[in-house]
């Protein structure tokens, strides 16, 4: 099953910005802007300025929701390390069973193991992300209850956010860059914004 990029619609940076609920330092670079400014400058100028939480949240906010959880569970890989702990490797599986093959039951596995790495983990938000993707938020029996358009988006800023704090945190710099240049390689992919 293949989840089509026309699902999301192309928003502009002001929106996005809204909905991601940046910073008012991030929201000052837009302030006095005579039309929506293009989203690469902006990220870039979020960058720039070090404001990486900041140039997270648009990024989750940007990118189709499974390719925003491909990329946090990405991120929540290499925060992992080479010997993650068992439930924290799970959810790392779990996610990637969902990413490969975006099923009702992997969604809901997604969940399960989301729960047990917890939901503070970069591994647990990243399988949190999968989960919020699309379905229904209720057990399978009870009426439906569909997720907000931006929850996958809120869990993968916070998966990533975590996998550039997790360990390490005096490289986290170095980290939230590279999660950034990932994320503005996944939207050329996926030809989020005209070049």
């Amino acid at each position: 099953m293949t989840h089509p990029v026309a699902a999301w619609p192309v928003r502009g940076t002001m929106e996005l910005s809204a909905a991601a609920e940046l910073s008012e330092d991030a929201r000052a670079l837009l302030e006095g802007a005579a039309a929506d400014p293009p989203q690469r400058a902006f990220v870039g100028a979020l960058v720039e300025r070090e404001l990486f939480p900041d140039a997270i949240a648009f990024m989750a906010h940007a990118l189709p929701r499974r390719e925003a959880v491909w990329w946090a569970w990405v991120c929540a890989r290499k925060a992992a390390g080479a010997s993650p702990k068992p439930k924290v490797q799970a959810a790392l599986d779990a996610t990637e069973r969902w990413i490969v093959q975006p099923t009702e039951d992997n969604r809901r596995q997604a969940m399960q193991f989301a729960e047990a790495a917890e939901f503070s983990t970069p591994a647990g938000a990243a399988a949190l992300g999968a989960f919020l993707s699309s379905g229904s938020l209720s057990p399978p029996e009870a009426p439906p209850v569909p997720p907000g358009e931006f929850m996958t988006a809120k869990a993968v800023a916070g998966a990533v956010t975590l996998s550039a704090v997790a360990t390490e945190p005096e490289t986290a710099p170095a980290k939230f860059k590279e999660f950034v240049r990932l994320a503005l390689e996944v939207a050329d992919r996926t030809k989020l914004w005209p070049s």
